[in-house]
């Protein structure tokens, strides 16, 4: 499933492990195991994409296609931006640079199950537990994968009409859908008309 995450290229060779997948899924007792089989299928597809999106090494014509390779890097490429902001409530430490590293980059894993308004979690989303306000559909926010791009990575992909980061991550979702027998992929798979949350 994660074909090239130990491939020599990766410099997360040997970092990412099934049991350590295993163990923090079982810190999160309802991730993968809400709804039906076809519903904790999809959540597994969902969040393997969104991670494998944020650590892929792939590009448009590599070994096996590009959605072959998540789970490949450990931190952001390409001389990341440093995400300190100072005004935050824990203070940056002087000479120290903060970047976006492991599947879910900055943010913790918790999220992905816990809502933080005014986003739903991730889980809610993808088990069909949430349901959009009347400001939520106004902003053209309604359930399906889409909505958990917006959660994730709003603000910097969404809204904006098509663009490649959301291709790439409908491609690995589409992709795992595929591996686990998910059918259909669901409605509302992108964000390109979606305001960020909080707009």
């Amino acid at each position: 499933m994660l074909k090239h995450r130990n491939d020599m290229a990766c410099p997360g060779k040997g970092f990412y492990t099934y049991d350590a997948f295993i163990s923090a899924a079982k810190s999160f007792p309802t991730f993968g195991t809400t709804g039906d089989m076809t519903t904790q299928k999809r959540e597994i597809a969902a969040f393997l994409a969104q991670t494998s999106h944020e650590t892929t090494g792939g590009w448009p014509t590599a070994p096996d296609g590009p959605y072959s390779w998540g789970y490949c890097f450990l931190r952001e490429k390409d001389n990341p931006p440093d995400y300190c902001t100072p005004d935050q409530q824990w203070s940056c430490i002087p000479g120290q640079k903060y970047y976006g590293r492991g599947p879910i980059q900055l943010t913790q894993l918790w999220f992905w199950m816990t809502a933080q308004l005014p986003k739903p979690s991730c889980h809610d989303v993808i088990t069909g537990r949430w349901t959009p306000s009347p400001a939520d559909k106004s902003a053209g926010r309604l359930p399906g994968y889409g909505v958990i791009t917006n959660i994730i990575n709003g603000g910097i992909e969404c809204g904006k009409g098509q663009n490649a980061a959301v291709a790439d991550r409908i491609g690995f979702y589409k992709r795992y859908c595929d591996i686990l027998g998910v059918k259909p992929y669901g409605d509302n798979l992108d964000c390109n008309s979606q305001k960020p949350f909080g707009q």
